[in-house]
């Protein structure tokens, strides 16, 4: 099995060089930059959590889908480790549970709060492979979460708050895999993908 055929079952893009724009300054290495480690969605949650980012998010400032960040700022230094590490976590591994169960207030939006104990299980054992390297926010308390709403008024956050609390039923939804991301400032740039079994 050669590399490309490698990549291929493992889910991982093509290397970041080959899809890049070129930024017009000359010898940047344009690989260079912090990993973002997410959960993927399945399709139909995907689908759902996606639509209520779009109501809900000021429109000039949502620049990404609907995402479950485990890890927000992991040095490239680690990238092969990484993927090495979420292969082993996700190839042939069933699928973790995981529900929305309640929403959150963020201050200034509004979040589902998502609880799976095995997610938890996978990031603390990534915790540990990588002490030392992690960021104090990735380093302090995990609150796994999807964002809806963000970067407006307190008083507008708490109105939509209120508003969803009135109909919110918990609800099932599933993880199908983990991802890794180039953040550069703007959108994130997909860098692998590791599916369940």
């Amino acid at each position: 099995m050669d590399a490309a055929q490698r990549r291929k079952r493992d889910g991982v893009f093509p290397p970041a060089h080959q899809s890049r724009r070129r930024t017009g300054q000359p010898g940047r290495d344009l690989t260079r930059a912090p990993i973002i480690v997410t959960a993927l969605f399945g399709r139909r949650d995907q689908g759902w959590l996606d639509a209520m980012r779009r109501a809900y998010f000021p429109p000039g400032r949502n620049q990404l889908d609907a995402h479950l960040t485990l890890f927000h700022h992991l040095p490239p230094s680690v990238e092969d480790e990484l993927k090495h590490r979420l292969i082993q976590d996700t190839q042939g591994v069933r699928a973790p549970a995981a529900r929305v169960s309640a929403l959150m207030s963020l201050g200034r939006g509004v979040a589902f709060r998502i609880d799976s104990p095995e997610l938890v299980a996978i990031r603390q054992h990534l915790c540990e492979a990588f002490a030392g390297l992690l960021t104090p926010q990735d380093a302090g308390g995990w609150r796994p979460h999807v964002t809806i709403q963000n970067k407006v008024a307190p008083g507008v956050a708490k109105v939509l708050l209120a508003t969803l609390t009135k109909d919110f039923r918990a609800r099932e939804v599933e993880i199908a895999g983990l991802a890794t991301w180039w953040y550069r400032g703007g959108p994130w740039e997909p860098l692998s993908r590791h599916m369940f079994a």
